[in-house]
């Protein structure tokens, strides 16, 4: 059986710098971006009430900003997510949904404003490494609704498989790295017996509400839990939930096991290509990829762009 060997409470960090937007993050601060290879980060927001939906098309809570060099997931299990970017892409989702991009060479985007008031947002940020030599790829995207996020279903036990496969099942977040991210659901005192692949050989369980065991061991909620993964012959792992339920994200993937260059918004292998980045954003060729209008002003999007028949 795959034990912890390690579990630690998820960190308070801020990760726009608005000190009114507070984040519990399990990696890097918890568990290092090393040890949690090929995952970069996990920050977990709310549960927080909507005070209304933005009305304004071109004003986001988490403003206009660049990325490059990692795959990013937005995972809402509840809310309505909200996102735009410089290729083009304008929209919302509901929830449980996600939005994700596989940033490639670079990307701008913006996020929040979508949830109606009264209601609750729960989600998390993630972002995953991406092999040195595909860093400069073109960028990807995909919005998910609930309906493209398998559900597998087990006596007390509810499962969504948001990236990589389990059971036949394939989440739709398209990451270059070979990753598996399931939200698991448990009810009180259920118990499911999780396989991991052969080719995975970095686990962790994040507990995001509730609190239970990972294979015999007590995890307490807003903790993580890293897992022995390296021996190859040992694949299982326990989940066992306490008297009031639980739900975790698990995350297995295969190390990439290569320097980790990281400067704000940017993820690269060498502090050269952080410097070259930084130097293509302040000279404005970055991104390298994006439409020839203002992505930034609805009212510049093209006549016949999809977003004005919708």
């Amino acid at each position: 059986m795959l034990v912890p060997k390690a579990v630690r409470l998820a960190q308070k960090t801020f990760p726009t710098g608005n000190p009114n937007f507070a984040v519990k993050q399990a990696f890097p601060s918890a568990i290092s971006a090393e040890d949690a290879d090929p995952f970069l980060m996990c920050d977990h927001f709310g549960p927080t009430i909507s005070k209304g939906k933005e009305t304004n098309p071109d004003v986001f809570p988490v403003g206009w900003h660049p990325h490059r060099g990692m795959d990013i997931l937005t995972y809402l299990v509840e809310g309505n997510g909200r996102h735009a970017d410089s290729l083009g892409n304008r929209g919302e989702f509901a929830s449980p949904g996600c939005q994700w991009i596989s940033v490639g060479s670079g990307i701008e985007h913006a996020e929040g404003g979508g949830v109606p008031a009264g209601e609750t947002q729960l989600g998390f940020q993630i972002w995953v490494n991406v092999p040195s030599s595909r860093k400069m790829e073109d960028p990807r995207y995909g919005t998910e609704p609930p309906e493209n996020i398998p559900l597998f279903t087990s006596p007390g036990v509810s499962a969504r498989v948001v990236a990589g496969e389990m059971q036949g099942l394939h989440g739709p977040f398209s990451t270059v790295q070979s990753v598996q991210i399931i939200d698991y659901n448990l009810e009180a005192e259920a118990t499911h017996l999780h396989t991991l692949s052969p080719c995975h050989d970095t686990c962790l369980v994040y507990l995001y509400r509730g609190e239970g065991q990972i294979s015999g061991v007590d995890v307490p909620s807003y903790h993580v839990a890293q897992l022995e993964a390296s021996n190859l012959q040992v694949r299982d792992l326990s989940l066992s939930a306490g008297t009031e339920g639980m739900a975790a994200l698990l995350f297995a993937g295969k190390r990439l096991n290569q320097p980790i260059a990281w400067h704000g918004p940017f993820v690269m292998t060498t502090q050269e290509e952080i410097q070259n980045t930084i130097s293509d954003y302040r000279k404005g060729t970055f991104p390298v990829k994006r439409v020839p209008w203002d992505y930034k002003r609805l009212s510049a999007f093209p006549p016949d762009h999809p977003i004005h028949s919708t």
